[in-house]
């Protein structure tokens, strides 16, 4: 029997890093929500559509299509866009485009045909409030902001992308409080979902930890 778990929590906590490595050992399928998000303000650039226009957004996604293949790489019109959505300015060109309500529907519509069929772990900001209300696991993760830029950091090092520690401190801080305090589908925990503060855990110590949660929801 398959579960759908919801993973949510605020941006660089590890919710894609632990997402594809439970997907992965469990056979589940794993949609990374917030690199949609990224793929739309990405693409809106390209495109040199003005990401304040919110009917030009979505007239844009009408004519662009988001995939991801097994290892979790991402495209859009079957472009590998998975560096290139990752760059620090992406990040906060990405909440600033989810914000708008009609960018998240488009968006949410497409997470819940893909998850109707089970076994699909999710990550994001709304998953087990708005995209995923009935998911049997949702996990909320967070970390400090400091263990979450420094993990962002290497991240970036280890992608060869240019990176200033301080910057992505501040641009974590900011986008805390842009995810948080939006008016459509703000970043928090759902009811029943389960806090996880992962600042001074290992991913392997993460991983571990959400499979004793799952054995106890099966």
């Amino acid at each position: 029997m398959k579960i759908n778990i919801a993973i949510d929590g605020p941006s660089a906590a590890g919710k894609s890093t632990i997402a594809k490595i439970l997907a992965k050992e469990l056979g589940y399928a794993h949609l990374d929500t917030g690199a949609m998000y990224r793929c739309v303000g990405y693409y809106a650039l390209q495109q040199k559509i003005n990401i304040d226009d919110e009917e030009a957004l979505v007239h844009m996604m009408e004519y662009m299509q988001i995939s991801f293949d097994a290892d979790g790489n991402v495209y859009i019109n079957d472009q590998d866009v998975s560096k290139e959505i990752r760059q620090n300015e992406i990040s906060m060109v990405a909440s600033k485009v989810s914000a708008f309500p009609k960018v998240r529907k488009h968006l949410v519509k497409l997470q819940q045909e893909m998850a109707k069929n089970k076994g699909y772990i999710m990550d994001g900001r709304d998953i087990g409030t708005i995209v995923l209300p009935d998911a049997e696991l949702k996990i909320y993760m967070v970390a400090s902001v400091n263990a979450r830029a420094k993990r962002r950091y290497k991240e970036y090092l280890e992608k060869h992308i240019e990176a200033d520690y301080d910057v992505i401190f501040k641009d974590i801080e900011q986008r805390d409080y842009q995810d948080m305090n939006r008016k459509t589908s703000p970043l928090c925990k759902a009811k029943d979902a389960i806090e996880l503060d992962t600042s001074d855990m290992t991913i392997e110590e993460v991983v571990s930890a959400i499979h004793k949660l799952m054995k106890v929801k099966l």
